[in-house]
C-alpha cells in the first residue's frame, strides 16, 4: 500500500537547494576549473595559426617581440596579444631587457596536451587495427572459389 506524502514534506526531502549553496557551487567549480584550466589554455593557444606559427619560430631560438610580429605585418600590441595567449598558457616566457622583449618557448605545458591526445591516438589505432582485420577477412572470404565449381 503506497502511501501519499504531503507536497510539502516531498519538496523539503528532495530539495536542490543544497546543490545550489554558494559555498558549495564555489567548491564544486573549483575543482571542475583546476582540472581543466591548464589544458584549456593550452589548446586556446594552439587553436590560432599566428600563434602556432610563433611558437615554431620561437623552436629555434629566443625572438623579440618585434621579431615575432614581422612575419605577419601586425602591431606590436597586437603580437603581445597573442603572445600573452601563449604565456597564459605557459609555453612562452618572456624576458625584458631594458626595452626590447625577448621571448623563448617553453614546451613543457605541450607534454600535458600530447598525454591527453596520445589517448585518442590509441582509440583511433585501435579502431583502425580492427578495420583493417576486418577487410582482411572480407578479402580472404571473397578471393575463395566457391564450392561446387570445380566440377
Amino acid at each position: 500500500m503506497s502511501r501519499a506524502i504531503p507536497m510539502k514534506q516531498a519538496s523539503v526531502d528532495h530539495s536542490t537547494r543544497r546543490l545550489t549553496f554558494r559555498k558549495r557551487a564555489l567548491i564544486f567549480n573549483y575543482m571542475v576549473e583546476l582540472q581543466t584550466a591548464p589544458l584549456d589554455s593550452i589548446f586556446h593557444a594552439l587553436g590560432d595559426a599566428t600563434r602556432r606559427r610563433m611558437l615554431r619560430e620561437l623552436a629555434s631560438g629566443e625572438r623579440t617581440v618585434s621579431q615575432l610580429a614581422q612575419p605577419f605585418s601586425m602591431s606590436l600590441a597586437a603580437a603581445s596579444k597573442h603572445i600573452k595567449a601563449l604565456e597564459n598558457a605557459g609555453l612562452v616566457r618572456r624576458e625584458v631587457r631594458g626595452r626590447t622583449h625577448l621571448c623563448s618557448l617553453d614546451p613543457g605545458p605541450l607534454a600535458n596536451a600530447h598525454e591527453w591526445l596520445s589517448f585518442y591516438e590509441r582509440f583511433w589505432t585501435d579502431r583502425l587495427d580492427a578495420l583493417e582485420q576486418l577487410l582482411r577477412a572480407e578479402d580472404a572470404h571473397q578471393s575463395r572459389p566457391p564450392k561446387g565449381d570445380d566440377e
